[in-house]
């Protein structure tokens, strides 16, 4: 029967054997990578935040601007909320860039400024969990603490066939068992960034280059051949489709109507073209059925079955608006829960029309002066290569 904690197996001298190789693996193999410049612990937290959920290459150019930006803790918790989200603009999962300004407010004024140096008082900042915590507090502070992530997930299941279902957060524990016992005590930062790079490089998800690995010898998934039945992963739920209308509306002075996000929820205080929520059958009806040779799509909604009584769009809400006959197309972005359908229509304002509160007219040439989310974006992006204006 497979030892569940083959890692118990491991004898001292097997242990120091597997540390000693794998970290001149590292010594000699390590990404170059800017926040590995120094152990500055802010700069560490600071790229530790951005690549949750994000490429190390596209994390790079956002990195080296934040860091200019924002170049100590004090300059992040005095940051402006805008300035602070246009630095983040494009990496998605705002709440991130949030946290880390309440973060910093928190170590201004708990901390004296400096980074806390130990695990406990490291993760009651806003925003840090149990890896990030042992990232920063290895790698800045040389604590012997795992930096357990989906990279270091994969390794250690292979490397010892654990079989615990690694989308279940009950499994944590016995990565961190196995984890604590192999981790360097006298490197712990290179050890974990180690982890991190043979993830990311070698131990990959579909096709890992066992062949090329420095621990292939401890490894009992490359000793059974059974490197592709871990880790062991649950299927992810399929995030919910919710559908849009959108409307990228013009003015006689080439402005454009753009509206502010609540200050709470989703892209909270972002900025984008007007959309409206409706059904998946409104969605498709109109998709299907714009192009009519009456521009302003007056036809008896409430004679079409799939469309509810109470259903408004986006042309009720602007009747001084005249709509391209067209579609510009369609713009789809997945959120981690949410995945936006946005039907995109352009139109022109013909008459007086009153704004809200939440509302602006904004020239192409003054966008850069708003945070966009992704899907904000994307309409820009299909706007530019697909409108082709009519006079």
């Amino acid at each position: 029967m497979k030892n569940e904690k083959y890692w118990e197996t491991w004898s001292d001298e097997t242990l120091k054997s597997f540390q000693e190789t794998f970290i001149a693996w590292y010594e000699k193999e390590k990404r170059n990578l800017p926040w590995r410049v120094n152990l500055d612990p802010y700069r560490i937290w600071i790229s530790e935040i951005m690549l949750q959920q994000t490429r190390v290459d596209t994390v790079i150019d956002y990195y080296y601007r934040f860091m200019e930006w924002f170049p100590t803790i004090q300059d992040l918790a005095e940051a402006p909320d805008d300035k602070l989200l246009k630095a983040w603009e494009g990496l998605g999962y705002y709440s991130r860039a949030r946290n880390l300004k309440i973060a910093a407010q928190q170590i201004v004024t708990e901390f004296n400024g400096e980074m806390p140096k130990t695990i406990e008082e490291i993760r009651q900042l806003k925003g840090i969990g149990p890896y990030t915590a042992g990232a920063i507090g290895s790698i800045a502070f040389q604590l012997p603490e795992p930096a357990i992530d989906g990279n270091v997930m994969r390794v250690v299941s292979r490397l010892f066939e654990i079989s615990d279902d690694i989308a279940k957060s009950s499994s944590r524990k016995v990565f961190e068992e196995a984890m604590y016992k192999i981790i360097d005590q006298k490197r712990p930062g290179d050890f974990n960034q180690a982890m991190m790079d043979l993830g990311s490089s070698i131990c990959t998800p579909t096709s890992p280059k066992c062949e090329v690995c420095p621990i292939q010898a401890y490894c009992l998934s490359y000793k059974n051949n059974t490197m592709t039945n871990f880790p062991v992963k649950s299927k992810k739920l399929k995030p919910k489709d919710v559908y849009y209308i959108g409307g990228i509306i013009e003015n006689k002075e080439q402005e454009f109507l753009l509206s502010q996000r609540d200050e709470k929820g989703l892209l909270a205080n972002m900025w984008l073209f007007p959309i409206v929520e409706v059904t998946k059958e409104r969605f498709n009806f109109l998709q299907k059925n714009w192009a009519k040779e009456d521009q302003q799509m007056s036809l008896n909604f409430e004679e079409q079955s799939m469309v509810a009584e109470d259903n408004s769009d986006i042309f009720e809400e602007f009747p001084q608006v005249v709509w391209q006959k067209r579609t510009l197309g369609e713009v789809t972005h997945i959120f981690s829960h949410l995945k936006w359908h946005i039907l995109v229509f352009y139109g022109r304002q013909t008459g007086l029309m009153s704004i809200e509160k939440n509302q602006t007219w904004a020239t192409k040439e003054n966008f850069s002066n708003y945070v966009f989310p992704k899907p904000q974006q994307k309409m820009v992006e299909l706007y530019n290569q697909d409108f082709r204006p009519k006079d």
